[in-house]
């Protein structure tokens, strides 16, 4: 074989060198959650491998060799680093998008919980577009009675009060704040909240309590959950975990409360449960991919067969050294020829 090295030999050495690199980072970083501290070496070991197995395929190769054995081999290697790699990028790509598909759900389950809770109680507004009409405006009451810039019941106040009784047909009272401080203006805001309810619906006192406590986990999580979407995704990334936990603790604590005093025959309440708390695992990013699988899942799934297989690929497909197929023939009676002096005889 000849042992000289060629510009191909060069480029596949670089080639396989920058992408098992490559491999080996993500690797480290993907075997975390199973071996920890150790997964460095772990990755370094599985990457050195495919290197040595990649060396002996490309010998094996150029000698006309069989590569089956060595093939697969390395296939079966290079599937631990596979699965780690994808974990790696898909946590790494996907962990903001997770959070706020999560985040999103949440506030729409708290909005559905208000409106289903509503729709079971006894009301003087028949209407339910009213009531959700009302109940916006109530929330658009109370943010700007507690507005720092304009607190209390000032001129936009009373525009909301007086589109809010033309849709009841009443008339409401406005009220004062007990002081002049910020949880002055909250109280007020709850009380004129409260005497708008107690106008609309025919509640019983826990009906009441337990409505304002839907309406204010509505209005307090659409608030946090819009601003924490509107982070970057490094923020999103570290405070959404605590928040996603909070939310659904809030969520089932008052479908539950729901569920027990409308009863389960008029109101039967289902927990949110939540899987983000797995983000980071080898399971849950295979799972979640396949759940939502497209062209983001694809694009991943193809990036990692590149940086595992790829260059095994090329090795495969590249053409054998024909000098050494003729090297391999050479003992055959065909190919050689005899040499020396021939003999002609004198007859």
């Amino acid at each position: 074989m000849n042992s000289k090295i060629t510009a191909t030999d060069l480029f596949l050495a670089i080639l396989a060198v920058l992408l098992i690199s490559v491999s080996f980072y993500q690797t480290w970083l993907g075997l975390d959650q199973i071996f920890g501290g150790s997964s460095f070496i772990v990755a370094l070991v599985l990457s050195l491998i495919l290197l040595f197995l990649l060396w002996q395929i490309r010998l094996a190769k150029l000698r006309g060799s069989s590569t089956t054995g060595l093939t697969w081999i390395y296939f079966f290697f290079a599937l631990f680093c596979f699965v780690a790699n994808f974990n790696a990028l898909y946590t790494r790509f996907m962990t903001t998008h997770i959070y706020t598909t999560e985040l999103r759900e949440i506030n729409e389950k708290f909005n559905l919980l208000e409106t289903d809770v509503e729709a079971k109680l006894n009301y003087s507004v028949p209407d339910a577009k009213a009531r959700q009409a009302i109940r916006s405006e109530v929330n658009l009451l109370k943010i700007q009675i507690t507005d720092p810039r304009n607190k209390g019941i000032g001129t936009e106040a009373r525009q909301i009060i007086n589109r809010i009784e033309r849709i009841i047909g009443k008339k409401i009272t406005p009220l004062t704040p007990i002081n002049q401080t910020q949880s002055g203006y909250e109280d007020l805001a709850n009380r004129m909240e409260e005497q708008i309810i107690g106008m609309v619906y025919n509640l019983s006192l826990e009906e009441k309590t337990m409505m304002n406590e839907i309406n204010n986990a509505v209005l307090k999580w659409n608030n946090d959950i819009q601003k924490t979407l509107l982070l970057t995704p490094s923020q999103i990334n570290d405070i959404a975990q605590g928040q996603v936990d909070h939310a659904l603790n809030d969520y089932n604590r008052l479908g539950a409360r729901a569920q027990q005093n409308l009863g389960e025959g008029k109101f039967r309440f289902e927990p949110m449960h939540s899987n983000t708390q797995e983000v980071g695992k080898i399971g849950y990013a295979f799972s979640h991919a396949i759940e939502n699988f497209g062209m983001f899942q694809f694009v991943v799934l193809a990036g990692c067969i590149l940086l595992d297989y790829g260059i095994l690929l090329i090795i495969l497909l590249m053409p054998s050294d024909p000098s050494n197929r003729n090297s391999t023939n050479s003992g055959s009676v065909f190919n050689n020829k005899r040499s020396g002096k021939t003999l002609i005889p004198n007859n």
